[in-house]
């Protein structure tokens, strides 16, 4: 029982959570190295059990792609789900990240934040890039409602 216990908390403090490659598809032939695509993938809430957000990005190919030294542009589309019980797990902050990744070699991320509608009683998850020196305004936005009963 301890360990159920220490496997749960290690859970909760361990940060964004991680996302799984659902598929892809290619948009742009590479005569070298691997083709532009579109990656779809899927990552749960890690502080609210019975979300799963789905993000499709653009990810660059080539040789530089190949290589992992290209910037990935910063389209990216979100939607998010309940996909069973919905729990809170954990008490949370407003606008805090659920989901990064790197999108270039040094300091461009996608990132995944959430916020809590209390008014309307939903959790709204934002997408967007940035970078240290200039982020980009492009941006998408999903929203799942709270099930009566249950809120943060």
């Amino acid at each position: 029982m301890k360990w159920i216990a220490l496997v749960a908390f290690l859970a909760l403090i361990a940060g964004p959570a991680k996302a799984e490659e659902i598929g892809s598809v290619s948009t742009v032939f590479k005569m070298l190295g691997p083709n532009d695509k579109i990656v779809v993938e899927a990552f749960d809430d890690p502080k609210i059990s019975g979300v799963t957000c789905y993000l499709s990005r653009a990810k660059k190919g080539g040789v530089s792609g190949g290589l992992g030294v290209a910037e990935d542009p910063s389209d990216a589309s979100i939607a998010c789900r309940q996909v069973g019980p919905m729990a809170f797990k954990a008490k949370f902050k407003e606008g805090e990240t659920v989901f990064e990744k790197d999108t270039s070699l040094l300091f461009k991320t996608i990132q995944v934040v959430r916020f809590h509608d209390k008014e309307r009683n939903v959790l709204v998850y934002l997408v967007y890039s940035d970078r240290i020196i200039e982020g980009s305004p492009k941006n998408s936005i999903s929203v799942v409602p709270v099930p009566p009963g249950q809120g943060g």
